[in-house]
């Protein structure tokens, strides 16, 4: 897990914990994609406001696409909430 400078766990570093503990995923990338918005209204300049999820699970066999969606959202509702500005999910079954 990196540490940025105040100590704290990184949002990626949440996300991945999160997730992994969540899904089991057979695979998960976290990419944090902040640099790509600096500037825009949505933006609030941490550098950790948008994020890109790329994640293959067994528990996503015989859901549909909003269901993932809604699932990881629900998993991550806390950063949803707070500092994470914006979420795009790739997800599909195994």
């Amino acid at each position: 897990m990196s540490i940025n400078q105040s100590d704290q766990p990184s949002a990626v570093d949440i996300i991945t914990v999160k997730l992994e503990k969540a899904l089991s995923p057979i695979s998960l990338e976290v990419i944090n994609e902040s640099h790509l918005h600096s500037g825009h209204a949505g933006s609030p300049g941490t550098g950790e406001s948008h994020f890109r999820v790329k994640v293959v699970s067994n528990e996503f066999v015989g859901k549909s696409r909003l269901q993932i969606h809604q699932a990881i959202n629900k998993i991550l509702a806390e950063e949803l909430n707070g500092k994470i500005h914006a979420l795009a999910i790739e997800a599909k079954a195994s």
